[in-house]
C-alpha cells in the first residue's frame, strides 16, 4: 500500500465570503514529485496557502505523515517538515545571501548546517554569491537561494509554487536536476505548481488539474494527454 506523505481531504476555504477551494481531495506519496496544475485563478496558490496555514479551512483536512496539520499556526506546519517556496520567492532583498541563508541555521540548527555544503553542490552560484544582497540576484537567482533556503529545514515536503516563473532555461535546467537529484536522494516527496508543462511533465510522477476551486482529474504524468492539456490546460 502506498503511504502518503500528504492527504488533503474535502477541503474549502474562502475569501471574503466566497468560496474559493471546493471539496479539494489530493494525495502526495512518499518520496515522489506531484504537480499541481491549472489555468490562472482556479484556485492552485490559494491551496497551497491554505496548507501553509495562510487561508483559513472552513472545511475538510491536512494530514503530514498521517498528523494533522489543521490546528497547527505557519510556523509550526515549517517546524513540522513543510518547506515552502512561495510565487515571488520571499527572499529577504536587503539581506546578503549567506544572512537569507542563516535564517534556517538560527532555526534548524546542526541539521540545516549539515546541509549548507550540498546546497551549494546543487546551486553553486550561492556560494560564489555569499556576499551579495538578495535584491541584486536576478530572478533565477533569488529563487534557487529560496530553494536552498528550504532545504536547509530538512523537509519532508517541499512545496514549490511556480519555480520557472519569468527564469532563464539555464536556471530552470539547474532546478529540474535537484528535484530530481533530491527524489532519488533523500526521503523528501515534493508538490510543484507549474504552468510550463515540459517542465512538468520531465520531473513528475503524479498531476492533478483544478478549475474553479476543485480537482477535475488526475493520475501518473504519463496519463497527462494532449486532449487533457488541451481540454483544461490551453488557454
Amino acid at each position: 500500500m502506498v503511504k502518503n506523505t500528504l492527504s488533503v481531504t474535502d477541503v474549502e476555504a474562502c475569501y471574503d465570503q466566497s468560496r474559493i477551494l471546493r471539496g479539494v481531495q489530493m494525495d502526495v506519496p512518499e518520496n515522489s514529485v506531484v504537480c499541481l496544475l491549472g489555468r490562472n485563478g482556479v484556485g492552485k496558490t490559494t491551496l497551497l496557502k491554505s496548507l501553509m496555514g495562510i487561508v483559513p479551512l472552513s472545511a475538510g483536512n491536512m494530514d503530514l505523515d498521517g498528523s494533522s496539520l489543521n490546528s497547527l499556526s505557519t510556523a509550526e506546519r515549517a517546524r513540522s517538515g513543510i518547506g515552502y517556496v512561495p510565487q515571488g520567492r520571499d527572499i529577504f532583498a536587503n539581506l546578503t545571501v549567506w544572512e537569507n541563508l542563516k535564517v534556517s541555521l538560527s532555526i534548524y540548527g546542526k541539521p540545516a548546517q549539515d546541509r549548507v555544503d550540498e546546497v551549494f553542490e546543487l546551486f553553486p552560484v550561492l556560494k560564489e554569491m555569499l556576499k551579495r544582497k538578495g535584491g541584486v540576484l536576478s530572478g533565477g537567482q533569488q529563487q534557487q537561494l529560496a530553494i536552498g533556503r528550504a532545504l536547509l529545514t530538512s523537509p519532508k515536503l517541499l512545496v514549490l509554487d511556480e519555480p520557472t516563473e519569468g527564469i532563464q532555461p539555464s536556471i530552470i535546467d539547474q532546478i529540474e536536476d535537484a528535484i530530481i537529484y533530491l527524489k532519488k536522494n533523500y526521503d523528501m516527496s515534493i508538490l510543484v505548481v507549474e504552468q510550463y508543462l515540459d517542465f512538468a511533465k520531465r520531473i513528475s510522477d503524479k498531476f492533478y488539474i483544478m478549475d474553479r476551486g476543485a480537482m477535475l482529474t488526475h493520475g501518473s504524468i504519463d496519463q497527462l494527454t494532449d486532449d487533457l492539456i488541451g481540454k483544461h490546460l490551453t488557454v
